[in-house]
């Protein structure tokens, strides 16, 4: 038996680099490559690669440049690690420039201030963050293609040299280029000085750092030598950053993509979407679109799911597409739908689930009016195996209900719709402030969870049991709410019909262990799963004790009002007659 939650691997890299003063007598570049020891580091700060070139008028570059590199990484790491990437370097960039510049305004000439390029990459799970000012560079290449990631801060004068118009220590205010980008296993990250990229060509630089008999180090050298062949008079020094295992997406990551991906429109047969044609088209809503399709290279079927074009303006209802992948990447077990990274160059958005044999619960019901008491526990139970893989994992499904139950012709369960489960981990990682406002079919959803209080598994409990109410009766232990009145839900009056009245066939105790199972106060639930399944298949002696004690009113209401009236009627005869004698 596997391990019940697959864990993201960790994000793995290599590196090497090489700096040369070249043909000058001093080297005013610099770079700084920190990998983190500690796993907890390496999952907040991420790995770090700069590189900065100080420039070359001043006599305090070669200062200006070591000194940056060195004091960045330091202070990035010493940063909060509540702090996202973006603020613990632009923080700690803007106190270098700081003091760089008031260092600047100390020295006698002005050209021999501390001014030097920089730029950095940091590499967090799946996402790499590039900072840069002045014109050293930062190159990806992913599957044979080149790419400038950066753009040079300089101008050039006619007839003059290129002078830089942004760098550290220049001016008391800074500008630093920011941006993110998806890394994938494989990609390479070369930054450079400009003594190396000014003299060597694109093409050149994709044959040395392409060559795989080499080591990093032994690349980034050749690259420095290669500068100084075709003229370079600069110093020079590249420093090669590759990516060789990514982890899988956070759920913070994936959500920030979704909200920047495309919502297709609606797909008939034989379309295509990315390397995915579709084959049949399985359910067209108002809040989603659900396909049959197949991968062309590998033939391979999947279950494709898209969010309705009427969405895309809603930002919950995007972020409940991250939700399912998160969940049903993270858990592994054939209980639980399984879902599957989409291609990382997709603009769209939408979800790829494992194709499920079998029918919706739905369907199964309306096909069987009348099962035995027998099948429907077989059936229950195998829902409760279902939600105790989830409990086991600190998470609540919140949404349970027949249609986001599938069951096969052995009678198997596979939870599906996982856009609306609740993982603890995750909602404290988020600080949310109270419970998510429940979306679905209100009938289905336990009263605490639609008052805004935080769902549990017990929550999930009183689902399971009206499930299981609605499958030996066809109706529903509670009146019936329209299907989209979650929001007025929370003035429903929980008033339990007891299950004999449609099926005066079953016994009284089933209908005592339903009635408990799917109270509305949470607490006089259930406590554990096991205890329902339990009393679903013999009486328990506490609830039947408890039954025979109660008052008249508590066990048969209509009938104690049946003859309340009766008897009060009878009265008022009584007193009729009275008065007429």
């Amino acid at each position: 038996m596997g391990l019940p939650l697959n864990h993201p691997q960790t994000l793995t890299t290599s590196y090497g680099g090489a700096s040369s003063a070249g043909t000058r007598s001093e080297n005013q570049d610099a770079f700084v490559v920190r990998e983190p020891r500690l796993q907890s580091e390496l999952e907040t700060k991420g790995m770090l690669a700069c590189i900065a070139d100080g420039v070359s008028c001043s006599e305090h570059g070669q200062k200006a440049s070591h000194t940056s590199v060195m004091q960045f990484v330091a202070d990035y790491y010493a940063t909060p690690d509540s702090w996202s990437v973006r603020r613990s370097a632009i923080q700690v960039l803007t106190s270098l420039n700081t003091w760089l510049y008031e260092q600047s305004l100390k020295q006698p000439l002005k050209h021999n201030g501390l001014v030097t390029t920089f730029s950095a990459v940091v590499v967090k799970s799946n996402t790499a963050y590039l900072f840069h000012v002045g014109d050293s560079r930062v190159y990806l290449l992913r599957q044979g293609k080149l790419r400038l990631l950066t753009r040079d801060h300089q101008r050039t004068n006619i007839g003059k040299a290129a002078y830089l118009t942004r760098a550290l220590g220049m001016d008391s205010k800074l500008e630093v280029d920011f941006q993110t980008l998806a890394v994938e296993t494989g990609d390479l990250f070369l930054l450079s000085t400009d003594g190396v990229h000014d003299f060597i060509t694109d093409q050149q630089l994709v044959n040395v750092i392409q060559n795989q008999h080499q080591g990093f180090e032994t690349r980034s050298q050749a690259l420095t030598e290669l500068a100084i062949e075709n003229g370079s008079q600069d110093n020079v020094t590249s420093l090669l950053v590759s990516i060789d295992h990514v982890p899988n997406l956070t759920l913070h990551e994936f959500q920030q993509q979704s909200l920047n991906q495309v919502v297709p429109p609606p797909l008939k047969v034989n379309n295509r979407i990315d390397s995915y044609t579709v084959t049949k088209v399985l359910h067209a809503g108002t809040r989603s679109h659900v396909y049959e399709v197949t991968q062309e290279q590998t033939e391979r079927k999947y279950i494709l799911k898209a969010p309705s074009l009427l969405h895309v303006e809603d930002k919950q209802a995007l972020l409940d597409i991250s939700n399912e992948y998160w969940v049903g990447t993270h858990v592994n077990s054939h209980r639980i739908m399984r879902t599957y990274p989409r291609p990382a160059d997709s603009p769209f958005l939408y979800l790829l689930c494992e194709p499920i044999e079998g029918i919706t619960l739905r369907q199964w019901m309306l096909d069987n009016p009348t099962p035995s008491l027998d099948t429907v526990r077989s059936i229950v139970a195998e829902i409760v195996k279902a939600v105790r893989v989830l409990q086991r994992l600190d998470m609540v499904h919140r949404d349970l209900k027949p249609e986001n139950v599938m069951i096969s012709e052995s009678l198997q369960v596979t939870l599906i719709d996982l856009g609306s489960v609740s993982v603890k981990a995750l909602d404290e990682a988020r600080q949310e402030q109270g419970a998510q406002m429940p979306k679905g079919a209100a009938n289905y959803i336990a009263p605490e969870y639609l008052n805004g209080n935080e769902a549990t598994t017990i929550s999930d409990l009183f689902s399971v049991a009206v499930i299981t109410y609605e499958m030996l009766s066809g109706t529903l232990p509670y009146k019936a709410m329209i299907a989209r009145s979650v929001d007025n839900a929370r003035h429903q009056q929980w008033k339990y019909q007891s299950i004999q009245i449609t099926n005066p066939e079953l016994p009284l105790w089933l209908d005592m262990a339903l009635k408990k199972a799917c109270h509305p106060n949470p607490q006089h639930r259930y406590q554990a799963l096991g205890e329902f399944l339990l009393d679903l298949s013999q009486p328990n002696k506490a609830l039947m004790k408890q039954y025979e004690t109660s008052p008249l009113i508590k066990k048969h209401p209509l009938l104690f009002w049946k003859g309340a009236t009766a008897l009060l009627a009878l009265l008022a005869a009584i007193e009729l007659m009275l008065l007429l004698i």
